[in-house]
């Protein structure tokens, strides 16, 4: 499909407003300390825009923001957190698209949301069992599987709230 250099620009735009949505998420999810919560797990509230990305822009776009995402991370939290942040985000969207594509079984975009947030986990996990050189990292996971269950969870519903008003911004951009 050939898009007019006015509609190319629009959806520019509309990714590089995502992406800042996004990285402000991040930010800001630094800043909330959730009493209780073992070291690293966090909400995941920019995944809430990575999810947007897989769901409604497909491929290409998920995985942009991905990459966009860990490097903002390169430059905020360094390179350690940059490769988390990468791995994370490429297995979580990954998932995310293998499940819609298996979406004939009517997954909704709740379990979905679940299943991204546990395979950001697994990839985070396989990067830091790589900069640590040790698998003693892997008794992390039964934390972080759960973790990635209530975090899915959290951030699919948010997603599902604030659903209707980026439609209607993505509308008034086309």
């Amino acid at each position: 499909m050939l898009m007019s250099r006015n509609s190319k620009t629009k959806r520019i735009c509309f990714m590089g407003l995502l992406f800042a949505v996004a990285v402000v998420l991040s930010y800001v999810e630094g800043m909330i300390v959730i009493p209780g919560l073992p070291p690293g797990v966090k909400l995941g509230l920019s995944n809430i825009v990575t999810m947007y990305c897989v769901f409604f822009l497909g491929t290409t776009n998920a995985y942009t923001l991905a990459v966009l995402k860990a490097l903002s991370v390169l430059l905020m939290r360094g390179p350690t957190g940059a490769l988390l942040s990468l791995l994370g985000g490429v297995v979580s969207v990954t998932v995310m698209l293998l499940l819609l594509h298996l979406r004939k079984q009517k997954l909704s975009y709740l379990v979905i949301s679940i299943l991204g947030a546990i395979g950001h986990n697994m990839g985070q996990l396989l990067g830091a069992s790589m900069l640590t050189g040790t698998t003693l990292t892997l008794y992390y996971f039964p934390i972080l599987i759960l973790s990635g269950i209530m975090m899915g969870f959290v951030t699919g519903l948010v997603l599902k709230t604030v659903l209707p008003a980026v439609e209607k911004l993505d509308q008034r951009l086309r």
